[in-house]
């Protein structure tokens, strides 16, 4: 009995202190949450280093927060919060030592915000505010021991001293804040920022290591999140459209053709512009996969020959897509899964995603992939003519705003329905698919991210020329379907 006892003791202090605890996405074991290995592929190694990198995030906001009220800052902090923020995002980085790096990172970058905001405070004749808690962190000298710490940060322990109310608060914003982060890094690499995204990001975080924050203060600061997520959507939209164009209309191939071949998934168009550059002249034809689709409809990038199509569907079944893909495979950002030792070999991963033993691009110097895509035995035969439409953002779909309005009054299009939202990877899931089968033959059909996978090879005709079924891009392409909703509440006087 007493053995008993000290065992249920030992699987107790495991579950409190040794296994990880996630439920940041809805992937989650039975809608819960992860406990010893996410249904994602995450590890409890490299799940306690993004709790400590979260942690460690914090800190820095601790100094850098208090820094920007004196009128300092430091844009190499804003941006390495902004890159720790998006790689503890679900599906980024699984590598347990890259994190790791991530981490130590995140100390000199804590130095370095607790100097800023000493020497602002000197600067105006004030004396340092004694900050404690993440601040005070320190790493140990090994991964296991820097692992350690971060089981003692998890929710588990949050929420046994803070309750489940403003720990829960806590980790919505954290999740907000996180989504935002992982659009304004998007808009970064394009050359856009906002200092008040920045300010944001850190108050945020700064908040959340107050022991005196109220329910009231944490729901208002959510709903402050929404606010700016939704900038940072419009900041994501110019640095897209500023950069490569306003989508147009295109039929994107679906088959695939002879030749060599590299494919593409992810959502950094950056990344995939630079391929294309790098294969230009190579023999070498390039598909986008899941969120990479929209890219067809920019003009800048549809613009290279060699970008011949679309092959697969939609993240969750990459593995199965990958492998029967005869070329290279490069991951962008997020989304990706544990591969299968079948195509592990020509899988790369570039800016912040990562998997243990894939090749990392660090610096968008592609050659090791064209290298996988020319050794590859590529498509040996061209697959059949078929086609799908994208390209359909708020320019394109405005542009005809007077015949969408005119088919409205005549009573031609009776309603719009918009699908949107990042689709599970649960089998069997066919909502969407019967949601949008059953919209009456007189609607509009409006979708985004990568629930229209369900549904987009469908042929639901048009309405006086104008497709039932626009694809207005990729997730955070939300922006622009409020847009086109704003638009149109505004020619109709909706209010």
């Amino acid at each position: 009995r007493l053995r008993q006892l000290s065992a249920r003791k030992r699987e107790i202090e495991r579950k409190l202190f040794m296994s990880m605890f996630c439920y940041q996405c809805e992937q989650t074991y039975r809608s819960t949450g992860c406990e010893d290995v996410g249904v994602c592929g995450k590890d409890e190694e490299t799940a306690a280093l993004q709790d400590l990198l979260v942690h460690a995030a914090k800190g820095i906001a601790q100094y850098a927060h208090r820094a920007r009220k004196w009128g300092a800052q430091d844009r190499a902090i804003d941006r390495f919060v902004l890159e720790a923020l998006f790689t503890t995002v679900t599906n980024v980085n699984f590598d347990a030592a890259r994190v790791g790096q991530m981490v130590r990172q995140a100390s000199t970058m804590r130095d370095q915000a607790r100097n800023l905001y000493d020497q602002a405070c000197h600067k105006q004749g004030q004396t340092p505010e004694t900050v404690r808690g993440p601040a005070t962190w320190t790493p140990p000298a090994e991964l296991d021991q820097l692992v350690q710490q971060g089981l003692t940060v998890s929710i588990l322990q949050r929420k046994e001293s803070l309750g489940e109310d403003i720990s829960g608060l806590q980790e919505l914003l954290l999740y907000g804040v996180k989504g935002a982060a992982a659009y304004a890094h998007h808009a970064m690499v394009l050359g856009v920022e906002e200092d008040e995204v920045y300010a944001f990001f850190l108050n945020a975080l700064d908040f959340m290591t107050r022991d005196d924050a109220t329910v009231d203060d944490l729901l208002g600061l959510n709903l402050r999140c929404g606010e700016v997520n939704l900038k940072v959507m419009e900041m994501l939209d110019a640095a897209n459209t500023g950069t490569y164009g306003h989508p147009v209309p295109t039929p994107v191939r679906v088959e695939p053709l002879r030749g060599k071949a590299i494919l593409v998934s992810g959502h950094e168009l950056k990344d995939l512009e630079e391929l294309l550059k790098q294969t230009e002249g190579k023999g070498i034809n390039v598909y986008t996969h899941g969120e990479m689709l929209p890219a067809h409809g920019y003009p800048k990038l549809k613009a290279y020959q060699h970008l011949v199509g679309n092959y697969g569907g939609a993240w969750q079944d990459q593995a199965d897509e990958f492998d029967r893909f005869p070329g290279a495979i490069l991951m962008t950002t997020n989304c990706i899964q544990q591969p299968r030792e079948t195509y592990q070999d020509r899988l790369f991963t570039s800016g912040l995603v990562a998997w243990p033993e894939v090749q990392h691009i660090a610096d968008r110097d592609f050659t090791p992939v064209i290298d996988a895509a020319l050794a590859a035995p590529g498509f040996t035969e061209d697959g059949p003519d078929q086609t799908l439409l994208t390209g359909f953002g708020r320019n394109a779909v405005l542009g005809v705003a007077d015949k969408v309005i005119d088919a409205v009054k005549s009573g031609a299009i009776r309603h719009f329905f918009l699908v949107g939202g990042c689709d599970g990877a649960k089998p069997g899931r066919n909502y969407f698919t019967e949601f949008s089968q059953s919209v009456p033959q007189d609607c509009v059909i409006m979708t985004l991210a990568c629930g229209k996978f369900r549904f987009n090879k469908l042929d639901f005709g048009d309405i006086g020329g104008i497709p039932r079924l626009l694809d207005i891009g990729q997730c955070n392409d939300a922006y622009s379907a409020i847009q086109i909703a704003v638009a149109l509440a505004k020619a109709f006087e909706c209010g």
